[in-house]
Formats: structure tokens, C-alpha cells, sequence
């Protein structure tokens, strides 16, 4: 399977790489073949998307919309350390951070939009990893949705 030809057949396009926005690497290898991948929020191409909290400025829809976009930053971060999205083997773990209203409490719903796009684009065994949805009070650059995620790669 190509999955870059999947992403164009669900419409995607992949985005460039999201530039760094501290000290640290995007991208961290360990172990025979697993990389985990920092925090991707989902401005895309250097775009400012979205900014404020999810049950104050944006619906639970519109979060899932930006977590498809925060995979979708990090897909381009992974595809830039791997070359393909083919050598990924599955997902292993997924963290969803949700900036929201204090008296939200459907981080889970939004963080269906990232665990969605993924099982999409690699299939229901490869794609769906274990997840934890973490409701937050801020994230950086007032964000409403930031992602990292653990892979596993074909050797």
C-alpha cells in the first residue's frame, strides 16, 4: 500500500514539516525501530489555523478538524525522518492535549479526529493505537490541540 497516495485519495495533502519552536528534537529514535515524535500543533505551512480553547472559541467538531491537522504535521515530520510513510510498521501511542473551557470535558470526542485520520490512512491494526486525551489549560501559541505520538517502523 502507498500511503502517500492514501492521503490524496482522502484529499490530504501533506504540509511541510512544522518548523521547531524550542530546544528539541522533532523527531527521536529508541530501540530497534521505534521513533517518538514530539508535540505538533495544527497550523499548517507556517498558517495560523486555529488559535484559542475547544468549548470556548471551537465546537468538539472543529477540534477534531484540528487534531486531523496536528496528525497531519506529524505525519510530515515522520515521512521527513523516515523518507516514506510505508516503513511505518503501526502507531503505537498517541497523547492528545486539549486546551479547553474549564467545564469541558469531551477531550476524548476530539481526540476521535487524530485516532480517525490514522486509522484511515494506515488501517484499523496498524493505525489504532493506545491514546490518552488530556484535557490542558494552555498550550503554547494559544493553541486548542497539540499531539505526540509513538511509531513503530519496519526495519
Amino acid at each position: 500500500m502507498n500511503l502517500e497516495k492514501t492521503l490524496t485519495q482522502y484529499g490530504l495533502a501533506m504540509p511541510q514539516p512544522p518548523e521547531k519552536g524550542g530546544l528539541y528534537e522533532p523527531v527521536k529514535a529508541f530501540g530497534a525501530n521505534l521513533f517518538y515524535l514530539s508535540g505538533c500543533g495544527p497550523n499548517l505551512n507556517g498558517e495560523k489555523k486555529y488559535e484559542g480553547k475547544i468549548g470556548r472559541e471551537y465546537t468538539i467538531e472543529e477540534g477534531r478538524q484540528a487534531a486531523r491537522c496536528c496528525v497531519l504535521n506529524l505525519l510530515a515530520v515522520l515521512q521527513k525522518r523516515l523518507g516514506s510513510l510505508n516503513k511505518v510498521k503501526r502507531i503505537v501511542k498517541l497523547t492528545v492535549f486539549v486546551a479547553c473551557a474549564d467545564d469541558f470535558y469531551s477531550q476524548p470526542e476530539v481526540a476521535n479526529g487524530a485516532s480517525g485520520l490514522l486509522v484511515e490512512i494506515f488501517g484499523a491494526e496498524a493505525g489504532c493505537g493506545a491514546r490518552s486525551a488530556v484535557g490542558a489549560n494552555a498550550l503554547p501559541f494559544n493553541i486548542p490541540v497539540e499531539i505526540e505520538v509513538l511509531v513503530e517502523a519496519y526495519s
